[in-house]
């Protein structure tokens, strides 16, 4: 199989059959071997039903119907596990990404490329709930984490299958792939493409994701920064506090002998107990993760590194060895 295009799916039975229409009119122009993978992600509204009717009727449909409601990222991780094509794009159930723009990742994928991202630039998404937090998300992740992408939420991207086969995504993590990507050495550029505004249904995101990819941005920076060196991330930290430690013990000390202020007058020694306490626990967390890195890379089985290729010098033909007869 030459494409997988990937389709989660939560509760979206309406718009299903005009999603497939658009789906297949793009494909049957492709050149290509094609498999539309729907990952039903527990849909209570009868999207069953319609996408089972799809795959009776479409030998490229395959439908993954998930035991209850995962979230996007999980549905989405399924649809790439149990899918089989060469290059892999996922994209929006919604029906607010246009199908018309796959032909163009491909080609951009042709020049070399790894993963291309779609970018939304006239996104149809409200202004406050959407797409301002969108655009501080996305300056916020481009500038900790150095992949420099405009959209990371867009789901419509293309992905050659060696990029993604081995990434294991967990909470809000889908809009991470790029950078899993990036990690591993692929080249990742981003094209502009097509956004409708949403005809079907109601939005399944607001104000409430915007903690998780935050608290899933922090997971990120820990594991660009320190997931293989974690005593050196916490350590640092540990440091710095008992470093500033220092500060409220020598204010105590010079009110004590300066101007015979007590220890018991002031809540500088609880601070400075404080501070200095969360140093040393800093420190153990570090060993402790450091510990827990070196396990997991053993059980992997697998370095902490990947070599992309190795050039060497030629070894000279061997001779022949000449054949003794008895």
């Amino acid at each position: 199989m030459d494409i997988s295009l990937v389709i989660p799916i939560y509760n979206e039975a309406e718009g299903l059959p005009e999603l497939y229409r658009a789906v297949s009119e793009t494909l049957d122009h492709l050149p290509h071997s094609a498999e539309i993978v729907f990952a039903d992600d527990g849909s209570k509204d009868g999207s069953a039903a319609v996408l089972d009717e799809l795959a009776a009727a479409d030998p490229r449909v395959r439908v993954l119907h998930l035991a209850r409601n995962y979230g996007q990222t999980a549905a989405l991780m399924a649809g790439i596990q149990n899918s089989t094509g060469d290059v892999v794009i996922p994209m929006d159930g919604d029906g607010q990404n246009d199908p018309a723009d796959i032909p163009r990742l491909l080609d951009k994928l042709a020049e070399g490329f790894d993963v291309v991202s779609g970018w939304r630039q006239a996104r149809q998404d409200r202004a406050l709930t959407r797409r301002l937090p969108s655009l501080v998300a996305n300056r916020l992740i481009s500038s900790l984490l150095h992949v420099r992408l405009h959209d990371y939420g867009c789901t419509l991207k293309a992905y050659r299958r060696e990029v993604v086969e081995d990434v294991r995504l967990y909470g809000e993590m889908h809009r991470f792939i790029p950078i899993y990507a990036a990690w591993e050495g692929a080249r990742v550029t981003e094209i502009p493409v097509v956004h409708h505004p949403r005809r079907f249904g109601k939005s399944h995101y607001g104000f409430g994701r915007v903690e998780r990819v935050m608290l899933d941005l922090l997971i990120m920076y820990f594991i660009d920064r320190a997931f293989d060196r974690p005593i050196q991330f916490f350590g640092k930290i540990g440091i710095g506090c008992l470093a500033l430690s220092a500060l409220p013990f020598g204010w105590a000390l010079i009110l004590k002998y300066g101007f015979g202020v007590s220890f018991i007058q002031t809540p500088l020694p609880l601070l400075t107990a404080t501070i200095g306490l969360s140093g040393i626990l800093f420190i153990l967390l570090g060993v402790m993760a450091e510990v827990q890195a070196r396990i997991y890379f053993e059980v992997r089985g697998r370095p902490s590194y990947k070599i992309k290729r190795v050039a060497e010098h030629p070894a000279p033909p061997r001779k022949k060895a000449a054949v003794r007869r008895w």
